[in-house]
């Protein structure tokens, strides 16, 4: 990411300081850039895992885990394709 141009951020959920008002500030400010990020890609995920069955890998090994993750991408594609057109 740093090669094309971009830097990794991780949303903050606390941080310390002595005065309160201005530790919400810095915790607003960083995450301001990370939240509409973020809140896409974590709804794509919590849906997999409440409707694909994803809280528990299937398989053992990488190789069989990464094969559960593609089917289970590809289905919620199909799903969101057809609900697309249709609507």
């Amino acid at each position: 990411m740093r090669a094309r141009g971009s830097s990794i951020r991780v949303a903050a959920t606390g941080m310390w300081g002595r005065d309160e008002k201005e530790t919400l500030a810095r915790l607003n400010a960083w995450n301001h850039g990370v939240h509409r990020a973020r809140g896409r890609i974590e709804k794509i995920f919590g849906t997999w895992k409440r409707s694909y069955g994803l809280r528990r890998m299937r398989w053992r090994g990488l190789a069989k885990a990464a094969v559960q993750i593609h089917l289970t991408a590809i289905a919620y594609n199909f799903r969101r394709t057809l609900n697309i057109v249709a609507g």
